[in-house]
Order: structure tokens, then C-alpha cells, then sequence
């Protein structure tokens, strides 16, 4: 019983910070908006920390999930990196995409806490999910791809400039991956 609640209230506030942020979250009005307690998120989660840990793993899941489902295999590390700049660049992704820039900002330099290590884990993700769409790139090409997807994330989120930064990207992935 209690886990299906877990469940639930996950997938709440979930909801929650994806429109609204997780930085700053406070669990008086996430319970509120949610239909729960403070007594209760603390009772599932364990501590703020243990919540926040949990729906930054349910962010890194989904993101995983749909980039997988995405990706060409063995279409080129270009190739790859163009797949995955369209699931980006797709509006209907923006809230997680925002709560990913959020988590990654403060994950830097964060020792311990819920924040720690969610950035490198998500650069070791997404180095994988490209080197198996890839599996004949090199972690180089692997590592430019990511960080031309990484820095075109940050822009487009920035400016919301969709045809600007695409073509970007685009010009960057054919210029620098022969194997696209």
C-alpha cells in the first residue's frame, strides 16, 4: 500500500516541479498541490533530500527512456546527435529539459546532498545512450557530439530560438563527425 502511494505522490509532484522547479521547492505547497502532507512525503521519501533524489531519478528514467527509443543505431555519431537534437528540441519536452539544467547547474562542485553527482551521471548516460546508437565512434567524437548537444540545450533554452540553434547544431555535427 504504502509504495503504490509512493508511486503516486511521485508521480505528482513530478508534475510539480517540472512547471514549477525544484531548486527552490518547498514541501508545504508541494503537499498542498499535490493532495498529500509534509508528514506524509517525509514518511515515503524519508527526508526532503530522499524526495529529491527520487524525482531526479525519474527525470534521468524518462529522459533515458525517450532517447533510446529515439536514436538510429549505427546511423554515425552525426546521425546520432541530430536524432537526439530533435527529441530536444521538441517543445513538448522543455519542462524536463528545464528541470535537467536546473539539477545539472546545481549538481557542479555538489559533494554530497541529492544534488551530488547527478551531472556526471547524466554525461556518463548520455555517453552511453550515444555509444550505443554509435557503437564505431570514438569516446572523442562521442564527447564533441555531447558537448555541441550540451551547449545548443543551454541556448535554446536560454533564447527559445528553435531554428537558429538548429542550424547550429546541424552545421556543427556535419563539420566535425566524419562518420555521420
Amino acid at each position: 500500500m504504502a509504495q503504490g502511494r509512493r508511486d503516486e505522490l511521485l508521480d505528482k509532484a513530478y508534475a510539480y516541479v517540472r512547471a514549477s522547479g525544484l531548486s527552490d521547492m518547498s514541501l508545504r505547497p508541494l503537499a498542498a498541490a499535490i493532495g498529500s502532507s509534509p508528514r506524509v512525503l517525509l514518511f515515503l521519501f524519508e527526508s526532503k533530500d530522499g524526495l529529491i533524489r527520487a524525482l531526479l531519478a525519474r527525470a534521468r528514467e524518462d529522459e533515458l527512456s525517450a532517447l533510446r527509443g529515439t536514436l538510429p543505431h549505427g546511423a554515425g555519431a552525426g546521425a546520432a546527435g541530430l536524432a537526439v537534437w530533435e527529441w530536444l528540441a521538441d517543445p513538448g519536452h522543455a519542462s524536463l529539459l528545464r528541470l535537467w539544467a536546473e539539477a545539472y547547474a546545481r549538481s557542479l562542485g555538489a559533494t554530497d546532498g541529492p544534488w551530488a553527482g547527478f551531472a556526471a551521471e547524466t554525461v556518463a548516460d548520455w555517453l552511453d545512450v550515444l555509444a550505443r546508437a554509435d557503437p564505431g565512434s570514438s569516446p572523442a567524437q562521442r564527447t564533441a557530439v555531447l558537448a555541441v548537444l550540451r551547449g545548443a540545450l543551454l541556448d535554446l533554452l536560454a533564447t527559445g530560438d528553435v531554428d537558429r540553434v538548429t542550424s547550429g547544431v546541424r552545421h556543427a555535427l556535419s563539420a566535425a563527425s566524419p562518420s555521420s
